[in-house]
C-alpha cells in the first residue's frame, strides 16, 4: 500500500516541475511568493541571477525581497551574483523584445542611476506619464499625475520656420505629424537612462494648465538638468501608446538638446 501512494506522489511532484520550468519568461519564485507590485518611478534591489545583454539594455533576471521579476537596464558590465538597485522602474505587459523573439510577461524597465535635478519619479514609460483622463488633450495613463505647471515665466520662441511654442505644438499636432520641429523651453522634469533614452519634460510658459497643454514630453540621447533653459529639435509623434497604460498625445522623439540662453 505503501509503495501504491509514493509513485503517484512523484508523478505529480515530476509534472509540477516540468510545468515551472515550461516559459523562460516568467521566474521561479526561490521564495515561493509572486513578486510584489512596484510602484511606477519606484525602484527594486535584487540579486543577478540571470543577464542577457542586448544593446541598448540589459536585460536581467533579478533575485528580491518579493520573489523573483524581470528587469531591464542601460548597459552595464552586469555578473551574476552583483547586487544592484533599479530605480524610476516602469512596468511593462507583454514586452516584446524583437531582437531575442522573446516576450516577457512582465519586466520593468529602468535606470541603474537615480534621477538627477529635482528627482522627481519618471513619468510614465517610464517615461512620462504625466497624462491624465477626463481632459480633453491628453490619452489616459492610470494612476498618472496631472502636469505641474512648474509658473515658467513666457519665453521666446527658438528661431527658424520650423519653430513653436509648447501650446502652438499642442494645437497643431496633427498637422505636424513626423517633422522635425524646435522648442525653446525650461526643463522642468528629467528622467535618464529609461527605455534606452533620456526623458525630458518642457515648459514655456504658454499653453492651459487646466487642459494639460503646459507641458512637452522630450525624448533624447543627450542630457539635460531641472532648471536648464534648453531648444529642443526632434520629430513630432502622436498617439504613442508603450503599453501597460502608458500613452502619450503628444511626444518630441529622438530630439537634440542644446543650450537655449
Amino acid at each position: 500500500m505503501l509503495l501504491r501512494l509514493v509513485v503517484p506522489a512523484m508523478l505529480v511532484l515530476s509534472v509540477i516541475a516540468c510545468t515551472d520550468g515550461a516559459s523562460s519568461d516568467t521566474p521561479k519564485r526561490s521564495s515561493g511568493r509572486a513578486a510584489a507590485a512596484i510602484v511606477p518611478g519606484g525602484t527594486i534591489t535584487g540579486t543577478v541571477r540571470e543577464r542577457i545583454p542586448v544593446g541598448p539594455y540589459v536585460y536581467v533576471r533579478l533575485d528580491t525581497d518579493g520573489g523573483e521579476l524581470w528587469a531591464a537596464v542601460n548597459e552595464a558590465p552586469l555578473t551574476v551574483g552583483d547586487p544592484i538597485t533599479v530605480h524610476n522602474v516602469m512596468l511593462m505587459e507583454q514586452f516584446q523584445s524583437q531582437t531575442l523573439k522573446r516576450t516577457f510577461a512582465r519586466i520593468y524597465f529602468g535606470s541603474l542611476q537615480p534621477v538627477t535635478g529635482a528627482g522627481q519619479p519618471a513619468d510614465g514609460a517610464a517615461p512620462s506619464v504625466s497624462q491624465p483622463s477626463g481632459t480633453p488633450d491628453m490619452a489616459a495613463s492610470p494612476g498618472a499625475p496631472a502636469p505641474i505647471d512648474a509658473m515658467v515665466s513666457p519665453l521666446a520662441k527658438a528661431s527658424g520656420p520650423n519653430a513653436f511654442a509648447i501650446a502652438e505644438l499642442w494645437a497643431r499636432k496633427e498637422q505636424l505629424v513626423g517633422q522635425a520641429v524646435s522648442i525653446r523651453g525650461v526643463v522642468v522634469k528629467y528622467n535618464p537612462g529609461v527605455m534606452g533614452k533620456n526623458w525630458i519634460h518642457l515648459q514655456d510658459g504658454s499653453g492651459d494648465a487646466t487642459r494639460g497643454t503646459i507641458d512637452l514630453t522630450v525624448t533624447s540621447q543627450n542630457t539635460a538638468a531641472v532648471g536648464d533653459t534648453v531648444v529642443v529639435t526632434g520629430t513630432v509623434r502622436i498617439n504613442q501608446d508603450l503599453g501597460a497604460g502608458y500613452r502619450y498625445a503628444l511626444l518630441l522623439d529622438g530630439a537634440t538638446v542644446k543650450a537655449g540662453r
